[in-house]
């Protein structure tokens, strides 16, 4: 949600590949501007800082407040050709003197509250990940030099349109209420960044699992989801968690955090392409095979001539439509049965699995499941993943 009366550059939205800075970096580069300046008593025309991968970036301060004790701007948040919902936002720190030696940083207004244990984060405090954290600190710490032994700084961070914005993130479902969360691993957001989807895929199932949720549905988009919770009513939202395109990496935290029963829920589309053995489902990456849904057709009794259908469809959705206007439900189930097998190979047998087909009203048109067969593995690593992406032990990235 940009502010207009900041622009920023346009996103190229047909996979541009301009980088933009996190909202760890924005933070930084606003605290780090305002400690200047009620150090100096000067507003500051630019500010340079250093980002958690050794880089430098130069920002330019908007929206200046410089009073008696205390100073305040922001920095207008850039992400590059990223469809980040906070591209355009005004990411604001307030620094004010402290009678305590060093620096408290915590955040303000429309900067998410941790409600819930689980996520690596102190409960009840500002959800600031503890990479952001470090770089503001670092920086703040570095234009005050010897003035923190003397008297300290305040530093809160607030980000005006947090409370909307958070609304267009997983924060609500993650029991962060009241904001957004300020993230950043590398200090740069990098356009259609796989990592960072990825992060969120995998903080959503840990999540549930630190809640003690038994059962996780994995789900495609929010729409499945939406009819995913129909089929479920009895399971908390918390439960659900949306993959996108990453099923192997939600069945892969599924694992990891020690959760029992895992359902899979999905559009044709992506069924298809994990019923041909693909875990990451993004059109760019597997196409579907439209010979082996022809062949599946054809096992399932289509005759010659639907069959002929299938192999020239444009989609997999095209694929589905054949079938129904063929009264051709076989395949649906053999798909899924595929997918089952295909999700089962993949956790080893190791919780409990279930897949779904749902049409594109949500209607239910194949289910096949299977119980536990194997244990699960041993808990390698028990730390949050929060607490990886800050150690830099996992290939995940918060932008």
């Amino acid at each position: 949600m940009a502010d207009l009366r900041y622009p920023v550059p346009p996103r190229n939205r047909q996979g541009g590949t301009r980088t933009g800075f996190t909202t760890g970096t924005c933070a930084t580069a606003a605290a780090t501007a305002a400690a200047v300046a009620l150090i100096s008593g000067q507003r500051v025309a630019q500010v340079r800082v250093t980002l958690p991968n050794g880089t430098e970036a130069t920002f330019t301060p908007v929206e200046w407040q410089l009073g008696e004790g205390n100073a305040y701007c922001c920095i207008v948040k850039d992400a590059g050709d990223d469809p980040d919902v906070t591209h355009g936002a005004l990411i604001c720190a307030r620094v004010t003197w402290n009678d305590q030696p060093g620096l408290q940083l915590d955040g303000g207004y429309g900067v998410g509250r941790v409600t819930l244990p689980g996520l690596g984060l102190e409960v009840g405090g500002p959800a600031i990940n503890p990479v952001p954290r470090a770089q503001i600190t670092a920086n703040v710490e570095r234009v005050a030099g010897e003035l923190l032994d003397e008297r300290g700084l305040q530093v809160v961070i607030e980000v005006p349109e947090g409370p909307e914005l958070a609304k267009r993130t997983l924060n609500p479902k993650l029991g962060i209420v009241g904001g957004i969360s300020i993230l950043g691993t590398s200090g740069i957001v990098k356009p259609y960044s796989t990592s960072a989807w990825r992060a969120s895929v995998v903080q959503a199932v840990e999540m549930a699992a630190s809640q003690h949720v038994d059962k996780v549905v994995l789900t495609t988009g929010s729409r499945t989801e939406k009819y995913a919770m129909k089929i479920f009513p009895e399971l908390p939202e918390i439960a659900f968690a949306e993959l996108s395109v990453f099923t192997g990496a939600g069945l892969e935290a599924a694992l990891r955090y020690g959760v029992h029963s895992v359902v899979f829920v999905s559009m044709i589309g992506k069924l298809v392409k994990t019923a041909q053995g693909h875990f990451q489902t993004h059109v760019a990456g597997n196409e579907v095979d439209l010979d082996f849904l022809a062949d599946i057709a054809a096992e399932c009794g289509a005759t010659p001539d639907v069959v002929a259908q299938i192999r020239g469809a444009n989609t997999a959705r095209h694929f589905y439509e054949i079938c129904l206007a063929n009264n051709l439900q076989a395949p649906f189930q053999r798909l899924v049965d595929l997918a089952l097998d295909n999700c089962v190979a993949f956790i080893g047998g190791a919780m409990d699995m279930e897949v779904i087909l749902v049409d594109f009203d949500g209607a239910v048109m194949a289910r096949a499941g299977r119980a536990r067969s194997a244990l699960p593995p041993p808990r390698t690593d028990e730390r949050p993943l929060i607490e990886r992406l800050a150690a830099g032990d996992t290939d995940e990235e918060a932008q």
